[in-house]
């Protein structure tokens, strides 16, 4: 086996272990709010999101294109050296993944992705598609918290009004029931938005050590990306998933359909509207947030929700150094650079 074709073989065995990495770092995020208001147990729940997350894996790939774009220009470099940049981004990526993931923080593992593409394709000289980072970036990374939090709130205002005569009890177990509903359709939009992104990065693996041409994604590629976000959900997520169902704000079963119906929205319009790799976790997070805002603005625990927040702000710059960092060891490392 000659070494462009292990660089390809590791590249994306490792853009797999990322894919579990998403799984188990962000499986909480779709269902911790399910848990914590008792509308399903924790096995029941991480099994239906392990499910859906592979079910909705198979329903797109403009997300997947969307990543695969944002590095261009690997005409100029060897087949090595390409692999290197995308090798150094994953696992720029992955250590902060498991950095926040140790210390039970709900960052982004989309933007650790993004930051660490950003990051060596500036240590690299490879171009960096600035117009679809702004675009399908940055654009959307700031929308999507917004309409999470406002769309939460408003439903979840309407939903007080429109029962606002009925039996508290009963409203709770009706609620605790159509969860089940809400939180099958955010995990299916979890699955829709992040195995695509780990799809990308494969193919862009692919194209870099010369094993694929074109804009398609391989079928084999959306199986295997679907397959290893669903095992990582399975995995569990038990650290991430206490803070997003409890620290944040103690959510009813009302408040909790409220959060979870609108990320899931969010979600699947910006995958299928608008092709954009949005975070699930900031959107769910903010969701939480403005769903918990409706009880009393105090409810919510402001500094553990500015914690949040700065970690959102940091995880793009952050990933961006790791990936920078490993790019300038694995150059010197690995021949033909």
């Amino acid at each position: 086996m000659d070494l462009t074709l292990a660089l390809v073989i590791a590249t994306v065995s490792i853009a797999l272990f990322f894919d579990y990495t998403n799984g188990f770092h962000d499986a909480a995020n779709a269902i911790a709010t399910s848990v914590s208001t008792r509308a399903l147990t924790p096995r029941v729940a991480l099994a239906m999101a392990a499910v859906l997350n592979f079910v909705g894996a198979l329903l797109g790939v403009g997300v997947a294109k969307t990543i695969k774009d944002i590095l261009t220009g690997f005409d100029d470099m060897s087949a090595n050296h390409a692999l290197t940049v995308v090798l150094s981004a994953l696992v720029g990526a992955i250590v902060w993944n498991l950095i926040t993931w140790y210390f039970g923080i709900p960052s982004s593992s989309s933007h650790a992705l993004i930051g660490g593409l950003i990051g060596v394709g500036l240590a690299s000289g490879v171009m960096v598609d600035w117009d679809k980072v702004i675009d399908k970036v940055a654009i959307p990374m700031v929308l999507s918290p917004a309409l999470g939090f406002g769309g939460a709130f408003l439903l979840m205002l309407s939903i007080m009004w429109i029962f606002r005569r009925a039996n508290p009890h009963t409203v709770n177990r009706r609620f605790r029931h159509s969860q089940m509903v809400s939180a099958a359709a955010l995990s299916l939009g979890h699955g829709l938005q992040d195995a695509q992104k780990t799809m990308g990065v494969i193919v862009l693996a692919l194209i870099a050590g010369g094993e694929h041409t074109g804009d398609d994604i391989p079928l084999w590629v959306i199986v295997a990306a679907a397959s290893a976000i669903s095992l990582g959900t399975m995995s569990g997520g038990m650290r991430i998933m206490r803070t997003m169902g409890r620290r944040i704000i103690a959510l009813d079963p009302p408040r909790g359909f409220a959060a979870e119906s609108t990320a899931a929205v969010v979600l699947y319009g910006m995958a299928i509207g608008l092709q954009a790799p949005v975070s699930t976790t900031h959107t769910m997070t903010s969701a939480v947030m403005g769903a918990g805002a409706t009880k009393r603005f105090s409810a919510v625990r402001w500094g553990v929700a500015r914690s949040i927040i700065t970690a959102w702000i940091l995880t793009i710059p952050a990933a961006a150094a790791v990936g920078a960092a490993v790019y300038f060891v694995l150059r010197v490392v690995i021949p033909g650079n």
